[in-house]
C-alpha cells in the first residue's frame, strides 16, 4: 500500500470517466448527405451563447472602444479576419442573422466539433468533403461556406498586433497578459483554439471531474444554459483576467475560486426536452420540403457523362521502340562459270566454310595472313550482313573493299599492323 507522501505527489492521478481527453471522438460523424440534427450541433447551447445580452467584453475591432457581448464580439473577430472575403462581408452586414447563423457553425469548428472534411452546401461537395445542411443553422439563404474555409478564416482572426508577432499558445500566457491589464490579451478565436488544446490539463483547474472544456458542446445530461454560462465565465476569466468579478459567477464559482459555475444535471426527461428539432427541420431531415437534401441527392446520383470516343492510336499502351529490320543487300556475285570455283562458293554454307577453315588451315597461324580468296570474303559477307540484320543498319563507315590480287605471301609486319588496324576502326564505329 502506497504511503501517505507517495500518493500526495500524484495529485492528478485519477482517470476521468467521460471525459473528452482525445480529439479523436470530438468531431460529428454523418453520413455523406446526411443533416445536422439540433442535438448534433447542440442548438440550445448555442443560442445561450449567442443570445446573451451582457455586454462585458472588452471590443477587439480596431478604433473601438467600449463594451460589447459575446454575439458582437465573435461576429466582429470573423468579419476583420484576413481570411473573409468581400463577399461573405457583403453578406454579413446585409443579413444579420446570416452572420449570427455563420459565428454558431464557425464556433464549431473553433473547438473542433466540425472537422475540415464537411461541407455545408451541395455545389461544394468534392471528393474529399461530405455535404451535411443544418437546418437549424441554415434559416436564410446566405452559403455557410465549408469547413476549410471556415477554418482558415478563424486561423487568421487575430489582433492587429498579433500580425506581426506570435499570438499567445497557452493560457498562461493570456493570463499575464489579463493581468498585466493588456486587455483584449488575444483574439477571442485564439483564445478559443487554446482552450481547446489544452482541455485535458485545464480539466482540474475548472471543472469537477469528469469533465473538461471541450465536454460542454457534447451531448450530455447536463442543462444547455448552466452549460452556456460556463463557456462565458470562461471567456471573460481569460479575456478580462482572473482577478475582476466575473458578471457569470454564481456562489458555487465564488466560494471555489477558479471554477466554472455549478452546472446543474438533468434527468432523462428533462434532457428529452432540449435540442428538440422543429417539424419543418424533421421535414428537410427526411426529405420531404429540402431543396437543398434534393439537389444533393441529384448531383450525388448524376452519373458522369460518357467519354466521347477517341482516335483508336491514342489509345495504343506504348511500346518500346524497335528499329525497323533493313538487310544489308549483298555484293553481286560473279556470274557463275561452267566448272568453276564460283559455282562451287554460292554452294558453301557458312558451316560448311567454318569446316573448311579447321580443316584445311594451322590453327597457331596468324589468320590476318591468310589468303583472301573468294571464299573468305563470301564468309566475311554474310557476317557483316548478320551484324548489320542485328543492329537494324549497316554497319558505318561500310569496309573498305580489299585488292583481290593481294596474296598472303606479299603480307609483311606492316601489313599485318595496318590490316588490324583497319579492323579495329571498323568494330568502334558499331558502338
Amino acid at each position: 500500500m502506497a504511503s501517505t507522501s507517495e500518493s500526495s505527489s500524484w495529485p492528478n492521478d485519477h482517470v476521468p470517466l467521460v471525459g473528452y481527453l482525445s480529439r479523436k471522438a470530438l468531431p460529428i460523424k454523418r453520413n455523406d448527405a446526411e443533416p445536422l440534427t439540433r442535438e448534433d450541433v447542440q442548438y440550445d447551447l448555442l443560442h445561450h451563447i449567442f443570445c446573451d445580452p451582457q455586454a462585458v467584453f472588452t471590443g477587439q475591432t480596431p478604433g473601438s472602444s467600449g463594451k460589447v457581448n459575446f454575439c458582437d464580439l465573435y461576429v466582429n473577430a470573423l468579419y476583420n479576419s484576413s481570411k473573409c472575403s468581400k463577399v461573405l462581408k457583403d453578406k454579413m452586414v446585409e443579413t444579420p442573422a446570416f452572420a449570427v447563423e455563420l459565428a454558431k457553425i464557425s464556433l464549431l469548428t473553433n473547438v473542433g466539433r466540425i472537422n475540415t472534411t464537411m461541407a455545408f452546401f451541395p455545389e461544394m461537395k468534392t471528393a474529399l468533403r461530405t455535404y451535411h445542411p443544418v437546418p437549424s443553422l441554415q434559416k436564410t439563404d446566405g452559403n455557410a461556406q465549408d469547413a476549410p474555409r471556415i477554418k482558415n478564416c478563424l486561423k487568421a482572426a487575430l489582433l492587429p498586433s498579433e500580425l506581426k508577432s506570435m499570438p499567445p499558445s497557452t493560457p498562461e500566457e493570456i493570463l499575464e497578459r489579463a493581468r498585466a491589464r493588456e486587455l483584449p490579451p488575444t483574439s477571442v478565436v485564439n483564445l478559443v483554439f487554446v482552450l481547446a488544446n489544452h482541455a485535458a490539463p485545464l480539466a482540474a483547474t475548472h471543472f469537477d471531474p469528469p469533465l473538461n472544456f471541450l465536454d460542454l458542446f457534447l451531448p450530455m445530461k447536463i442543462s444547455s444554459a448552466d452549460r452556456a454560462k460556463a463557456f462565458l465565465w470562461l471567456m471573460f476569466h481569460y479575456l478580462e483576467g482572473p482577478d475582476q468579478p466575473n458578471p457569470y459567477d454564481d456562489d458555487y464559482s465564488r466560494q471555489n475560486p477558479g471554477k466554472v459555475p455549478r452546472l446543474r444535471r438533468l434527468s432523462d426527461a428533462e434532457m428529452a426536452e432540449e435540442n428538440v428539432d422543429t417539424e419543418n427541420e424533421k421535414k428537410a431531415r427526411s426529405g420531404q420540403t429540402a431543396p437543398s437534401i434534393q439537389r444533393a441527392d441529384s448531383s450525388s446520383s448524376r452519373t458522369r457523362p460518357a467519354r466521347p470516343p477517341v482516335d483508336s492510336t491514342r489509345e495504343k499502351p506504348y511500346i518500346h521502340y524497335m528499329p525497323p529490320q533493313r538487310s544489308v543487300p549483298l555484293p553481286n556475285p560473279p556470274e557463275p562459270q561452267a566448272g568453276g570455283s564460283n559455282a562451287h562458293a554460292l554452294q558453301r554454307s557458312m558451316l560448311d566454310h567454318a569446316w573448311h577453315v579447321i580443316t584445311k588451315t594451322n590453327p597457331l597461324a596468324d589468320s590476318d595472313e591468310d589468303p583472301m580468296d573468294e571464299y573468305v570474303r563470301a564468309d566475311y559477307t554474310r557476317r557483316v550482313d548478320v551484324i548489320g540484320r542485328l543492329r537494324g543498319k549497316p554497319p558505318t563507315p561500310p569496309p573498305e573493299p580489299v585488292p583481290a590480287d593481294v596474296s598472303g605471301a606479299s603480307y609483311g609486319a606492316n601489313s599485318v599492323s595496318d590490316s588490324r588496324e583497319h579492323r579495329w576502326r571498323t568494330v568502334e564505329s558499331w558502338k
